[in-house]
């Protein structure tokens, strides 16, 4: 469910960047065009120019629409919490649980806390409004620039930036993920928390988190995949890819691909230490959490004021919360 890329320099002159990567996968496993066994250097189908265009335009207008909502219910993350797996929680615990995901990523990436080692400069790739790169400047004392297709998004993390004091620290813009408005080796931790979902094309994705990140820097990316595949399946079963079709249409998710997917994607660009790890029991509990969240008198008044988050994608997420164990298990 994420990654991480750590390039270094190796020893023999002139100083060329090779990368170490450490890698975590596994949100869940949802999507709509299924890929057959991906091969180290492709990694969906192909999209016309006028469907990305089309496919962009909805994830901003989505998050246009729906990114009050989210925040009037839950606050600055728009991801999944991290819990113990099984666990029974209150409601109270689900936004902690949500910080708790950041820090168990940067635990798992071994992102350093020494001042000498900390990052400093962090781009947050698909922001949302803004959490992660307002914690990361706080817990680091780095500069963060976010980057959404949502001008809503970004005009609000500025604003929360700026009401917080953290506007000499951190700072959004309108930008595209597979191509980013920055230069070559800019940032030593590339953050991108649960945006890979949204990408098309995961081939130029990973190859421009790779190309803005610094030697001797780390990405990290947390993104929901696909189950992998057994040596015998060159596809999802057909329950599965119903399934994911119906959560894809409704969420402007295009084709999606599986943690080894991702890895072979990462050794095709001469990535090193790569990991990777599912975090699916982890993220359970969080669709509960939503559903309840939906039904709550403040849930349902929110839902009113928002057009585009209708009862059908509440519909949806309940769908999920009952086929997630099926969809783990692959059963």
């Amino acid at each position: 469910m994420s990654a991480c890329l750590r390039p270094s320099l190796l020893p023999a002159p002139p100083p060329a960047p090779t990368w170490r990567s450490s890698l975590l996968f596994g949100v869940s496993s949802f999507s709509r065009k299924l890929i057959t066994r991906a091969s180290s250097t492709t990694s969906t189908t192909t999209m016309s120019d006028a469907a990305a265009r089309e496919l962009k335009e909805g994830i901003a207008e989505f998050y246009d629409e729906s990114s009050s909502l989210w925040e009037d219910i839950w606050g600055d993350h728009m991801h999944h919490g991290f819990y113990e797996p099984d666990s029974s929680v209150s409601v109270s615990d689900h936004r902690a649980a949500q910080v708790r995901m950041i820090e168990e990523t940067l635990r798992f990436a071994g992102v350093s806390e020494d001042p000498t080692k900390r990052p400093k400069n962090v781009v947050d790739v698909g922001c949302g409004i803004g959490g992660s790169s307002r914690y990361l400047a706080k817990k680091f004392g780095a500069k963060c620039q976010g980057i959404t297709l949502s001008p809503v998004q970004a005009q609000r993390a500025n604003a929360l930036a700026a009401a917080r004091g953290l506007a000499d620290k951190v700072s959004f813009q309108v930008g595209d993920a597979l191509q980013q408005p920055f230069p070559d080796g800019q940032f030593d931790l590339v953050w991108s928390m649960e945006s890979g979902e949204h990408m098309p094309d995961k081939s130029k994705f990973v190859s421009e988190l790779a190309r803005v990140t610094a030697p001797a820097g780390t990405i990290i990316i947390v993104t929901w995949c696909h189950r992998d595949l057994a040596p015998s399946e060159e596809s999802l079963q057909p329950w599965e890819q119903e399934l994911l079709k119906k959560i894809c249409d409704a969420y402007y998710l295009p084709a999606w691909c599986s943690t080894a997917d991702y890895v072979k994607l990462l050794q095709s660009l001469s990535l090193e230490d790569i990991k990777a790890e599912d975090w699916s029991q982890n993220v359970a509990p969080f669709w509960p959490a939503v559903i309840h969240s939906a039904l709550t008198w403040k849930g349902f008044t929110s839902l009113l004021r928002t057009e585009i988050f209708t009862g059908r994608k509440v519909l949806l997420c309940n769908h999920i919360e009952e086929d997630f164990p099926n969809a783990l298990s692959g059963s």
